[in-house]
């Protein structure tokens, strides 16, 4: 059965919580959450955000993510970018990141998207080049253990498309 997506809904929001494994993986989908992620949390995030998709498999829900930023012509950031754990691997977080994509052009009529994932990440900083995004600036943060870590920052032109 192939993926779909549609907006989320409030039955979705305990299996999202269920989707970060550990302290690292909610960092990485949610630097501001305390582990584990309460559907408090996730509702408060999703008020505060635009166009919050999931992506289902075979009638599960199996991957999340929003806009933390959204500008009319400018803008959209891609943001709590998270895949089920059982369904890693199988062309999940490719086929939401694409939807993220088609939804800044067509809806917001945004210049460019941008993601931004941390140094630890390798699934996405391997998955987000292959979809034509480039880095452009490296910022230093700190994890939840007061460790530097390095937040690469990556856009995709519409012209690039």
């Amino acid at each position: 059965m192939p993926l779909t997506h549609r907006p989320i809904e409030e039955k979705d929001i305990p299996v999202v919580c269920g989707f970060p494994q550990s302290e690292d993986e909610l960092f990485f989908m949610f630097p501001k959450a305390s582990y584990p992620l309460s559907p408090t949390q996730l509702r408060d995030a999703i008020a505060q955000r635009s166009d919050s998709i999931v992506v289902e498999l075979d009638g599960e829900v199996v991957g999340f993510a929003n806009f933390y930023r959204w500008e009319a012509g400018g803008c959209c950031s891609i943001g709590n970018v998270i895949v089920s754990p059982a369904a890693r691997g199988r062309g999940v977080g490719r086929y939401l990141i694409e939807q993220m994509i088609n939804l800044a052009f067509s809806k917001h009529q945004a210049a460019e998207v941008t993601v931004s994932c941390f140094n630890q990440n390798i699934v996405g900083l391997l998955l987000y080049p292959k979809l034509g995004f480039r880095p452009y600036a490296i910022e230093e943060r700190l994890d939840k253990k007061g460790n530097r870590v390095a937040l690469v920052h990556m856009r995709l032109p519409k012209n690039a498309r």
